[in-house]
């Protein structure tokens, strides 16, 4: 089992910035991804950024340039700076944890951080 805790969410005006954390804790081995999902009411999750152990970082189109995603893996920890945010950036961000080790291999999902940009 992986545990997620996130925090760094809240409301900012357009071109804002806000840094988003999350922590994992429990069974995590390498490889894995760690990375970030948003999901705004009646419509899908969509992925955000990912990062993998290894070093691969991947960006939806929409935020590449403004969204860095970062980890650290000493402490199991891994972040999402978001610069000049716009309003339709606003969602709900996920952090999300998948392990690729088995037997240890899953897909982990944290409660949820509120971002809301203002315009």
């Amino acid at each position: 089992q992986v545990q997620l805790v996130e925090s760094g969410g809240g409301l900012v005006q357009a071109g804002g910035s806000l840094r988003l954390s999350c922590a994992a804790s429990g069974t995590i081995f390498s490889p894995n991804a760690m990375g970030w999902y948003r999901q705004v009411p009646g419509k899908q999750r969509v992925l955000v950024a990912t990062s993998t152990s290894g070093g691969t970082l991947h960006y939806v189109d929409s935020v590449k340039g403004r969204f860095t995603i970062s980890r650290d893996n000493a402490k199991n920890t891994v972040y999402l700076q978001m610069n000049n945010l716009k309003p339709e950036d606003t969602a709900v961000y996920y952090c999300n944890y998948k392990g690729f080790a088995a037997p240890f291999n899953g897909d982990y999902w944290g409660q949820g951080t509120q971002v809301t940009v203002s315009s």
